[in-house]
């Protein structure tokens, strides 16, 4: 298996059988990777794993929570065992919580389990990948942020980004702070790490009101996986170009 395997390029990307990372998969595939589907349910997983292989795709299931240590550990096991190593990692997996969603009347529970996932399951992850990442000659991290993680846009007038946030905007600006400081330690390597803003995606996590589509809104991300070695690091980038922190 590793011997045939160790001409392509391997990628995850965690919470890939629906939505965004489900076309982020598809995507990667198109490219002739191998892609693994992160599923915090098997059988979806392993859904979207039969679909995209009947596509022509060369994809298998990677059973992950984000926010569980142990599942983590597995899956970076799993991938060690298909592959021997990991070329691109893709941290899409992430929860919203109400919106709009005052900040002075929240649950904290909300905040916690936001955090959780959107944060600390980032952390978890990269973290089991490195190992794997730093065999690889070209490894790419794509993190999932959103306009609305952007300081920036938060506070220019005029810009409308829905409304008050007091969770998932946060855990989103919190994101982006983690990922400059990903770059700051990697810099002296050959591994990328960016941030992907997908825009305003139809999807089960607004309630399928956004106006892109889920394919439309995987192509940044697509696009940063597949960086060249003297591409940018430690940014946040839209379709458009450069999202201001």
């Amino acid at each position: 298996m590793l011997g045939l395997m160790s001409e392509k390029t391997i990628a995850l990307v965690t919470g890939a059988n629906k939505g965004i990372g489900y076309e982020i998969a598809a995507g990667l595939s198109a490219l002739g990777w191998t892609v693994g589907v992160g599923a915090r349910d098997e059988r979806r997983g392993t859904d979207a794993v039969e679909k995209l292989r009947a596509a022509g795709a060369d994809a298998f299931v990677v059973p992950l929570d984000v926010t569980d240590d142990e599942s983590v550990t597995a899956a970076a096991r799993l991938v060690e065992e298909r592959a021997g190593r990991l070329d691109v990692l893709v941290n899409n997996a992430g929860i919203a919580g109400g919106w709009p969603e005052e900040p002075s009347t929240i649950d904290l529970e909300t905040v916690r389990r936001l955090v959780e996932t959107n944060v600390m399951g980032v952390i978890r992850v990269t973290n089991a990948m490195l190992p794997l990442l730093r065999r690889s000659a070209h490894p790419r991290i794509v993190n999932q942020s959103s306009h609305v993680g952007s300081l920036t846009l938060q506070t220019t007038p005029g810009v409308d980004l829905g409304g008050i946030s007091g969770a998932y905007a946060p855990t989103k600006s919190f994101l982006n702070a983690v990922t400059i400081q990903y770059a700051k330690e990697l810099s002296g390597t050959n591994i990328l790490i960016n941030n992907a803003c997908p825009g305003y995606v139809a999807t089960d996590l607004n309630g399928f009101s956004g106006t892109r589509t889920p394919e439309q809104g995987a192509a940044i991300a697509v696009r940063l996986a597949a960086l060249p070695d003297d591409g940018p690091t430690g940014q946040t980038f839209d379709d458009s170009g450069v999202v201001p922190w």
